[in-house]
Parts: structure tokens; sequence; C-alpha cells
């Protein structure tokens, strides 16, 4: 690999893919895809290393101390060492993508490997997809760095990264896809669409060459009637109530944690230690959980209405402890667990209550469960859809699966507009998806829109020195600033002084000074040029004068400012 790089950064020796934009995206996303499939296996046989090791000590009473010293161990090599706070990885991986176009460091292709492994691995709840997807889309980003590809072409492979990273971890390429482009870069365009799949299809095949073609979860065939249909509108409903009570456990649980004036290893270390005494009872909540959603979707967990419910709010419980107080790790996996929870209590709620109707299997309703929470707090609909149909091979559940989706990904976003991963960034105003508004305007400054052919005067002056410099000049707006100090004082427009043009006698009699609108709107070089747009709209202004310490610097006008956004537009958009 190290070799045929090299080969690669010489330019006479890609200069067929350097002239061919598209050509060039498909050669690095297999390279993105292989190096991201590698990375997410690496971290799957780290898990199952931590897991065999920690198993026999599970019975131990100091056992609840595992998942506190795993998170603690993990913030620790997070703060201490890779100097990377705690997250989730994916929203810094949007945010990257939205206000630096996919600059992500290094060390990041590797941190959240280790850190997660540490979390999950100790047993705190949280899930390994997250981590891989900041690993692999590190690894694109990076390689575009070492190769001096522009904005675009790196934010086309952090989403290749990202593809490839969830499609090897599932074994499932279109939801690798899917997500990368709902999810991590917002856009459907057809410039990242081929090589995003083409990485996708590269981290697949790492995964199954090294693993085996093989599917997360078997499934039962489905005998899926109408009634079942109609009542995965109530189970959508579930899904929404259970996907918003996790965002909303996870943002009380951060705060919570950081009320605590102790270091973030600390706190980590006390939100494990709570993970560990509820496992220690209900053994289901500990971990990724893909044991508990195996026997979920086979229809051989434990009987009871009343223990599934426990254990769906306890999951949510131990997730927002895990990763609220500094833990490492994704929410994939918990959504998994606690919608394939909410699908049996749903399920064995609707045969309690109408015991005569011949429902399907619970199995079904644990699948159709799991695409509801993480269609629901991703508000990602194909992703939830696309990710049960691969990891469970259960095409036969497509249309309950897009009944339940929709219905749960609309009624979380009218609670939450937000997503869970964007929620802080929204707030924050961070979050500028490439070709909207925010993220033109955020590229371009007013420094760079700047006017300064304007004619300055000053206001002792006469009417008749001012029309000739009318006569000299293509402006309409004239600054007026102090003879002395230099102060902007106003402006004059042509329209100021139409009335005297004709009357010889005002020319001398009429002092600029006498003209000027001292009340004129100004902005600053500092100012963000949404709000100036803003302002400019609001007005009904054309041209505004941008002052900087008192003094005038020139103009900004929304003609050069909408031609600029055209051209920055047709850039971000790969249309040039």
């Amino acid at each position: 690999m190290t070799r045929f790089l090299n080969i690669l950064k010489h330019p006479g020796n890609w200069s067929l893919f350097r002239s061919d934009d598209r050509l060039l995206l498909i050669l690095f996303a297999v390279i993105v895809g292989i190096c991201s499939g590698i990375a997410a296996l690496l971290l799957n046989r780290g898990l199952e290393t931590m897991l065999e090791w920690l198993h026999e000590y599970r019975v131990q009473w100091w056992a609840v101390f595992l998942p506190g010293a795993g998170a603690a161990l993990s913030a620790l090599f997070l703060d201490k060492i890779v100097n990377e706070g705690a997250g989730h990885g994916v929203p810094e991986v949007i945010y990257a993508v939205s206000r630096y176009g996919g600059l992500l460091r290094l060390r990041s292709s590797f941190s959240r490997l280790i850190s997660s492994c540490l979390t999950i691995g100790s047993g705190g709840s949280a899930g390994p997809e997250a981590p891989v997807v900041m690993s692999g889309a590190a690894i694109g980003s990076n390689i575009a760095q070492a190769f001096s590809l522009n904005d675009r072409q790196r934010v086309a492979l952090v989403g290749c990264g990202a593809a490839g990273a969830i499609a090897a971890i599932f074994n499932a390429p279109i939801s690798g896809m899917v997500f990368a482009v709902e999810v991590i870069l917002g856009e459907w365009s057809t410039m990242n669409i081929i090589p995003i799949a083409i990485a996708a299809v590269a981290g697949t095949e790492v995964s199954r060459f090294l693993k085996g073609n093989q599917i997360v979860f078997d499934h039962r065939v489905f005998n899926i009637q109408f009634h079942d249909i109609l009542a995965c509108v109530g189970l959508a409903i579930f899904c929404a109530i259970a996907s918003i009570l996790l965002t909303r456990a996870m943002r009380v649980s951060h705060h919570a944690s950081t009320r605590i004036a102790r270091p973030v290893w600390v706190r980590a270390f006390l939100g494990g230690c709570m993970v560990g005494c509820i496992g220690y009872f209900l053994p289901y909540v500990l971990g990724e959980g893909y044991s508990a959603i195996r026997l979920a979707i086979d229809g051989s967990f434990p009987t009871g209405l009343l223990l599934i419910t426990g254990i769906s709010i306890v999951k949510i419980v131990a997730t927002s402890l895990t990763l609220g107080w500094g833990g490492s790790g994704g929410i994939f996996a918990p959504c998994l667990a606690i919608g394939a929870f909410v699908g049996l209590s749903f399920h064995r709620l609707i045969a309690a209550l109408w015991p005569s109707v011949v429902w399907v299997n619970e199995g079904c309703f644990a699948l159709l469960g799991m695409a509801g929470l993480i269609s629901g707090i991703l508000q990602a609909p194909l992703t939830g859809i696309f990710l049960i149909i691969e990891i469970t091979g259960g095409y036969e559940v497509i249309l309950p699966l897009i009944v339940v989706s929709a219905i749960a990904t609309t009624l979380c976003h009218t609670i939450e507009p937000a997503s869970f991963y964007l929620k802080d960034l929204v707030e924050q105003g961070q979050l500028l998806r490439p070709g909207t508004d925010a993220r033109v305007l955020t590229d371009l400054s007013i420094e760079e829109l700047l006017e300064t052919d304007c004619i300055c005067i000053h206001p002792d002056m006469r009417l008749s020195e001012l029309i000739d410099i009318v006569k000299s000049s293509h402006r309409n707006y004239f600054p007026v600033e102090d003879r002395k100090t230099g102060r902007f004082l106003g402006m004059i427009h042509l329209d100021d002084i139409r009335p005297y043009l004709f009357d010889p006698a005002m020319h001398h009699a009429v002092l600029t000074g006498q003209l000027m609108n001292t009340r004129v709107k100004t902005v600053s070089p500092r100012d963000d040029l949404t709000e100036v747009l803003q302002k400019m709209d609001d007005g009904r202004i054309f041209s505004m004068p941008v002052v900087s310490d008192g003094r005038f610097q020139g103009m900004i006008s929304k003609a050069t400012l909408l031609d600029r956004y055209r051209k920055e537009l047709m850039v971000q958009t790969g249309r040039l």
C-alpha cells in the first residue's frame, strides 16, 4: 500500500486521474474504503478480545467497577495522550465537513478506536459504529490532504471513509453509502454518491474477505398481514417516544456530569460504575447489546411485558450514563438494542390487549423497533430502513419498515427539529451544509467583497465641488469624512443632490455637510455576511458602507455579493 501511494504522489504517474475528477475520486475511494474497512475490523477484533478476557470476571462482585475503569481509562487516553475531548465522533465529523472542508487530524483515525474499545469492552453501554465512522472519515481526510486535493474532493473522501467503516462493521454496503450521504454530508450529489458507493463496497469486501460473508443477525421468515402493518403505526409512536427519551436523557446526563467539579476521567469512572451496578442485576444492558438483540429477533427473549419494558428504560439510562458522563462510543448499537426491546414490549402489549388476533412473531416487531429507533434518533429514515434489511436479510419486512421509519422520523422531527447528532451544532450555529446560504456566505468575507473605488468628500465642501466629483465618478454613493480626523460622518447619495443640480444659485450656497445622511446603516469587516445580507433585505438597501474603528473602508453591494455567491456556489457544488 505504501509503495502504491508513493507511486501516486508522482504527478506524472496519475495525470489521467488528475484530468478527470470522477476517476480521481473513484481511485481514492477504493483506497479509503479498504483502510476504513481494516480500521472497523481492528475495533471489532479488539472488542471481541476484551469481552472474552473479562467474561470470567463478570460474576465477581467487583465487576461493577469494570465499566467505570474502562470509561476512566478511555477519558484519560483522549484527554491526556491524544488531546481530544470526549464525544460521540459523528458530530465532530459533520462539524469538520460543515466548517473546515472536511479537515480532520491524523490521530483521529485511531484515537476513538482505542478509547471506544476500552469503554465498550469493559461493559459500557455504547456502540462501535460512531468511533469507526470518525476513524474512516479521518483516514479519508488525511489521504486527501496528503495528495493536496481541494475542499470538495476532501469532503467526498470523508464521506467515503464513513461509508467504508459502516459498511465493513455491519457487512452492509448500501447502509454505509446511505448513512454517509444522508447523515454525514447531507446532500445527494452524483459527484459524491459514486465514490462513496465504491468505498462502501471496498469496505464490505475487506470485511467479507477477513470475516466471511455473514449477516450480523439471523431472523425467521415472517408472514406479515394487513393488521400487522396497521399496528406499525402504534409501534412508530412508541419508537418516537423512546428516541426522544434517549436524546433528552443523554443531554440531561451530560449537563449533570458537568456540574461535578472533577476531572473528566473521574466523571467517566462514576458514570461507568453506575452502569456496572445496573448491569450486575440486568446484564442485558452491558456492552453493545448484540446478544440480547439476537434473542429478541429469534423470539426467545425471556417472557414478561414489565421485564422487557423495564429493560428498555434501563438501557436508555445506562447509555446516557456511559456517554453522557465521559465514556467513548456511539449510539447505533444502543439504538438497535433499545429498538428491539421497544418492539418486543409493543408486541406483548397488543398481544395482551387483543389475544384473539394472530399477530406476526414478536421477532418481526423487534426488527421494526430497531429501524424506528435508528430513524427517529438520527432522523434518517433511509439509513434505518436499509440498515435493518442488510444486517438481518429481512427483505420481506420492507413495507412495515417504511411505515415505522417514516412515521418515527416525522414525529421526532416535529418534537426535536434537529437530530441527536446535529442538535448541538444547530444550537451553536455551526451546521453549514454544502450549497446552503450559510455555508456559501461563510466561505466569503467582507474584505474580498469590498469596493474601494469610492471618492471620499468632506462636510465643508460646497455643492459645486461635489458636482465636479460626480462628473468624474461612476458611483452613486459618496462617503463623508472629517477633514482633520478622517472619521466617517455619513453618506451622500446622488438622489440627495438631484433637486439642487439645476439651480446654479444653490451650488455655492449649500455645503455637503447639510446634505449628508448621518444615520446611515454601516457594517464592520468582522460582521457575518449572512447578517449583512439580512440587513440589506430588511432595509431594502443595495449598498452599505464598511466602517472599521470609525474610518471608512469601502462599500459592499448586494450585486457584488450575489455575483461572488454564485461563483462560490458553483465551486461547492462542483459545477465549474
